[in-house]
């Protein structure tokens, strides 16, 4: 590791310097917290990005497996959204009033998630807000249900885990949340149907918001039938399920929503579907948006807590537009799919010939090794990150070219990727176990 950490500084002296510099003005030297947690004695500043690589500002060249931790996921400057952008910024981008792009936006939404109404904001985190907001209002209800260890962007009330003794608290890391998190959220294990149920019979959840397979903590598949059986149960106790699909996405067209056929009453999306443009949606049922629309109405719409100034701006229906229909479909995710199963076949492959207990969980084109058989729950996964191992793994693959996603060993895998890209990630991967292992 002090190897890796001397050629890093040895290797970026001009990024080096543009992170002393941007401490004169940047709360610890970056535009957003997060930007610190990458390896390294300071942040790689990036020049350009096109495709599936960047170059950073000492003119270094890597293979992005983040893009954006899947905020670009169908690639950097694709030329589709550049040009409709473009287009766009000509003729206005923002007047909060509605444009035609936006009924085609919703229009393709419906087709791929079979859901027929449509809202948007201007991130998951957003969305995700705003259909807690109705799902209360709804359901007369006061609390929610997520999963252990969940993640949902920054929605207070979803940093959640649970304690030693059960109990909902707020996730370590989690800063000054409003209220006791467990006044407005009960978190229970992800693949527990016991637990679920226990938590629904109470009568006072409003819904439930869940990604179909957990991905912050890193990847956690669901048990055969576990899905289902919330679907199920939500409808047993009469609460709400909200489907965020802002990373599974990466299942399909339509997400797990459509892979594995789940039928939710809410789903949420954001990130890639802009190609890098902020932008968020949620869809809803026709049940759903037949009893939300009588809310449509009255003086005080604007102050119902639903909303932002910039939503649904011409500028970001064009952008939702112009990847839609250009990225993000069938052929895509064959392509993409199928590159995260050879990247997922190389990590397995070293550490077969190393003796390692590791394995690699992939849900579509995202794929994950860990340092453990794969976990079943948040808890699990969590208990068995090795910060210092992963950290030497990450920036041992930034000296050579390789961008991993931050906070996980993963990679995800965009139209532009090739398997070359593919071939040396492996050959990078043996040569850091190789020097572990000597």
């Amino acid at each position: 590791m002090e190897r890796e950490e001397a050629d890093f500084v040895a290797r970026h002296p001009k990024s080096q310097q543009l992170a002393q510099e941007a401490k004169e003005g940047l709360l610890s030297g970056v535009p957003m917290p997060w930007m610190v947690r990458w390896p390294g004695a300071f942040p790689l500043f990036v020049d350009k990005a096109q495709g599936s690589s960047f170059v950073c500002a000492d003119g270094h060249s890597y293979v992005d497996f983040c893009l954006g931790d899947t905020g670009a996921m169908t690639g950097h400057s694709v030329e589709a959204l550049s040009t409709a952008v473009g287009r766009q910024l000509k003729r206005g981008l923002t007047t909060m009033l509605p444009t035609a792009d936006a009924q085609w936006v919703a229009n393709n939404l419906s087709e791929r998630f079979g859901l027929p109404k449509w809202q948007f904001a201007m991130t998951a985190t957003d969305a995700n807000r705003f259909v807690l907001r109705f799902a209360r209002h709804l359901t007369k209800r006061p609390k929610i249900v997520v999963h252990d260890w969940c993640y949902h962007g920054t929605v207070d009330e979803t940093l959640v885990v649970l304690d030693a003794d059960g109990r909902t608290v707020s996730r370590p890391g989690a800063i000054g949340p409003q209220v006791d998190p467990g006044l407005t959220t009960v978190a229970v294990p992800f693949n527990d149907l016991y637990a679920m149920e226990e938590a629904l019979a109470s009568g006072d959840i409003a819904c439930v918001l869940m990604e179909p397979a957990l991905t912050n903590i890193g990847i956690v598949l669901p048990k055969d039938g576990y899905v289902q059986g919330v679907r199920e149960l939500t409808r047993k106790y009469d609460a709400l399920l909200i489907i965020d699909e802002t990373h599974t996405i990466c299942a399909g067209p339509g997400g797990c929503t459509r892979e594995w056929s789940i039928d939710p009453d809410f789903v949420v999306i954001g990130k890639t579907i802009g190609g890098g443009i902020p932008v968020a949606a949620y869809g809803m049922s026709a049940e759903i948006a037949r009893r939300l629309e009588a809310l449509m109405v009255g003086h005080d719409l604007d102050v119902s807590g639903v909303g932002g100034t910039l939503t649904g701006s011409a500028l970001a229906m064009s952008a939702m537009k112009a990847t839609l229909s250009s990225s993000l479909l069938e052929n895509d995710f064959e392509q993409t799919i199928g590159l995260a199963k050879s990247w997922a076949e190389g990590v397995k492959s070293v550490c077969t010939e190393f003796d390692l207990d590791w394995h690699v969980q992939q849900l579509g084109c995202r794929a994950e090794y860990w340092f453990c058989p794969p976990p079943a729950n948040g808890a699990q996964a969590a208990a068995s990150v090795n910060p210092e191992l992963e950290a030497y793994l990450h920036l041992a693959a930034l000296n050579r070219g390789i961008l991993l996603t931050p906070f996980h060993n993963m990679a995800l895998f965009s139209v532009f990727h090739k398997i070359d890209d593919v071939d040396k990630h492996t050959g990078v991967f043996r040569d850091c176990i190789a020097a572990i292992a000597s």
